[in-house]
């Protein structure tokens, strides 16, 4: 390593100005001068490091469209590798998720220009995704049926996996459940015949355990988020420790997979909830030490107080912590998504208990029994009224439910057209006997 090299590092801190000027002479260096290649390599990712955590999206932009001359310079794979981590700096800048966007879709034009269709491949595959985050699914599904022709004709299986399984979350958040669930088996069967490394079948598993949570098999979805914890335990917990110039990308690394690991324990807390076993919970704190490390985690806080409530049957529980961990439990779609069913079905069994021994009730009396605003709770027994969950009328004028007596059905037409099919069937099997004499 040069002596400029280390004296950029040792001014990042301190003078962060000094640092980026050092390492733009590096990388911008004449051929004829005596900076080495390595050298250049390191400077042009250690100035990216910088910019990410000075948060300046521009100046890291900039970096990567004047360093393509470095790019065509070295060999192509280890091009495509810098390409890739230069791209990826942008995840660690709040708000450069269109800066993102906008220098994928250069250096994919650049990669076209240059004839790297590796590059370009992989870099479209990364557009699909970073289109995925920003809900640009039209863009992205077009990408992805364009990609998908070109990786079938060149039999690339890691790539097709990649691709089918981003195919599969962007028609999850179309709500596409069935489209979705035909592109992750597609997935799975490219995966089946390559080796598969653990942290994309792990995805695999966490994408299936979303579907199944969605079509509400809750005990299916559990097993895959546990393969899930399980299967990036090695990646989230490695037993060496991190040395070396890498060190930073190893720990932001190990850090992505704590967070799917975390996103993995927390969809298994959700499913113990939606089966009704919220008694079970603190036994996967037991389990081992990657789930108890996530104990004291907010999200996981949230859900435990979601799980008392839901213990004690108590509609103010749960909406205290709803509003109490707002942000924890709103961010992330399907854990809304779920607890807004549960929250409707609370609510509905709440409505159905307090109501049950009138036959005529004011909606001001149900709604201060309950602790909702009268409009909730007319607007939520009209609804139970139309599913036919409850049989009776909203009295507006005298701001009132009237509650019917269950209908019983008269079986007798249903009985009449079976006897009726059953007698013509003796007829044509009398009439088919007596054409045979």
């Amino acid at each position: 390593m040069s002596t400029q090299i280390e004296q950029a590092r040792n001014a990042e801190k301190e003078s962060p100005q000094q640092a980026v000027e050092i390492y733009k002479s590096l990388l911008l260096a004449d051929k004829a001068s005596t900076v080495s290649a390595a050298d250049r390599e390191t400077a042009l990712l250690s100035l990216a490091a910088l910019f990410e955590r000075m948060q300046d999206a521009n100046a890291l932009t900039g970096l990567i469209n004047s360093s393509q001359g470095f790019l065509i310079s070295v060999p192509r794979a280890k091009s495509s590798k810098l390409v890739r981590v230069l791209v990826d700096r942008f995840s660690g800048i709040h708000g450069g998720l269109q800066p993102q966007i906008n220098t994928c879709q250069g250096m994919i034009e650049w990669a076209k220009s240059e004839n790297r269709e590796y590059l370009r491949q992989a870099l479209e595959t990364r557009l699909v995704s970073l289109y995925l985050d920003s809900h640009m699914y039209t863009d992205a599904l077009g990408l992805i049926s364009k990609l998908l022709t070109e990786l079938k004709k060149l039999d690339d299986k890691m790539q097709l996996v990649e691709v089918h399984l981003l195919e599969s979350r962007v028609f999850m958040a179309l709500k596409n459940l069935p489209k979705s669930r035909a592109a992750l088996t597609s997935a799975r069967t490219a995966a089946n015949s390559i080796y598969t490394p653990p942290p994309l079948q792990a995805q695999l598993d966490l994408q299936s355990g979303i579907l199944h949570s969605e079509e509400g098999d809750f005990k299916t979805a559990y097993s895959y988020f546990l393969e899930t914890m399980e299967g990036i335990s090695v990646y989230a917990n490695p037993k060496g420790p991190t040395k070396g110039e890498a060190s930073s990308d190893i720990a932001a690394a190990r850090a992505n997979f704590e967070q799917q690991q975390l996103e993995a324990f927390a969809y298994m807390v959700l499913c113990k909830i939606m089966t009704q076993q919220p008694d079970e919970i603190p036994s996967l704190f037991a389990s081992g030490k990657t789930a108890s490390k996530f104990r004291d985690h907010q999200v996981i806080i949230a859900l435990q107080a979601v799980a008392k409530a839901q213990k004690q049957r108590s509609l103010a529980d749960f909406e205290k912590a709803l509003s109490m961990y707002r942000n924890e439990l709103q961010s992330d779609e399907t854990i809304r998504s779920h607890l807004a069913a549960l929250y409707d079905t609370l609510l509905e069994q709440n409505l159905a208990r307090l109501i049950e021994p009138y036959s005529r009730v004011e909606i001001a009396h149900v709604s201060k029994l309950i602790g909702l605003p009268i409009r909730v709770v007319e607007n939520k027994l009209s609804q139970m009224i139309l599913d036919r969950v409850l049989y009776g009328i909203l009295d507006q004028g005298n701001g009132c439910l009237v509650i019917f007596p269950e209908p019983k059905t008269d079986s007798t037409y249903e009985t009449t057209l079976e006897t009726m099919k059953s007698l013509g069937n003796v007829v044509d099997s009398l009439y088919n006997k007596a054409a045979t004499l």
